[in-house]
């Protein structure tokens, strides 16, 4: 503390996580240590489902770190309610929340949903299903309603039967929706979690009830966890350019940290659909090439 006062600098960190059981923000917190350390700053890290935005405020008022990222913020925490984005060095990273003016990083979520919805169209899916989740984050709310509107502009549609709304995001979430969905007199042949544990969980739950994956029923999940590449998934999922997203989101900060006036700065990147066994590795069909003009 003593250093940090008569630097001006704590050449520390601050990063607030949530939701630590799901694979997606130890390997996002383990890429954000892993360029600090390069850069020589410190990270000091609190989980925000067990109080961790209040000592993150203070930690940033008092000068304990220079700068927070936030990785899963809603419009409902309490550190956007605390601290104005207006002057502070705070930047917002995986989830936006558009009324607060800080610096924000994120992946193309609505995209994201698109691009699933496309691929299983185009490969011949005609009862698709989605299992989603609480709006509350940006991410989800994006996810769905890129899969939704894709789904209507290319005339298929999402029927309320065919929507499970999961409440926690678990394995045994996924698992209760898919039996809702497998019981229905016209079971979806095709179903897009918004993440991947809810995937896992679906897959584990159809094959419980003696549906084949990928022969019976297609499966897309979303994020691109390490466990989704594993032999006993193989999900096809979205991945997030989870390594730009942090150099970038690292980048606005430290930027802030020495300019408070600067103007604010929103990035989003682009996502990659990954093809794997859940979908039988099918790619989609190409497009068919355009007919030469006659002379």
């Amino acid at each position: 503390a003593a250093r940090a006062f008569r630097a001006g600098r704590a050449d520390s960190i601050g990063v607030v996580v949530a939701r630590l059981s799901y694979q997606l923000y130890p390997a996002m917190l383990e890429a954000i240590g892993a360029q600090l350390a390069r850069l020589g700053r410190r990270m000091i890290v609190w989980d925000s489902d067990h109080g961790g935005d209040a000592p993150a405020i203070r930690a940033l008022r008092q000068g304990v770190v220079d700068g927070v990222i936030l990785t899963a913020a809603t419009s409902e925490s309490e550190f956007l309610r605390e601290v104005p984005a207006e002057g502070s060095a705070v930047v917002l990273l995986n989830r936006i929340v558009a009324d607060y003016a800080s610096d924000q990083v994120s992946s193309d979520n609505l995209d994201g949903g698109r691009r699933v919805a496309e691929y299983l169209v185009a490969c011949g899916r005609k009862r698709i299903a989605l299992i989603g989740g609480i709006p509350r984050a940006s991410t989800i709310r994006d996810r769905e309603q890129g899969f939704r509107k894709a789904l209507d502009r290319l005339g298929v549609g999402l029927p309320p039967h065919y929507y499970f709304r999961s409440e926690n995001f678990t394995h045994a979430s996924g698992e209760q929706a898919v039996t809702r969905l497998m019981e229905l007199a016209s079971p979806p042949d095709a179903i897009f979690c918004v993440n991947d544990v809810l995937a896992m969980g679906a897959m584990d739950g159809a094959r419980g009830r003696g549906a084949r994956v990928p022969d019976d029923l297609w499966i897309v999940g979303y994020d691109d966890i390490e466990i989704a590449s594993w032999g006993a998934y193989d999900l096809t999922t979205v991945r997030q350019p989870m390594e730009q997203m942090v150099g970038q989101a690292i980048d606005l900060l430290l930027a802030r940290i020495d300019a408070r006036e600067a103007p604010v700065t929103h990035k989003c990147l682009a996502n990659e659909l990954v093809i794997r066994g859940s979908t039988g590795r099918q790619s989609p069909p190409a497009a068919a090439a355009p007919k030469k003009a006659r002379r």
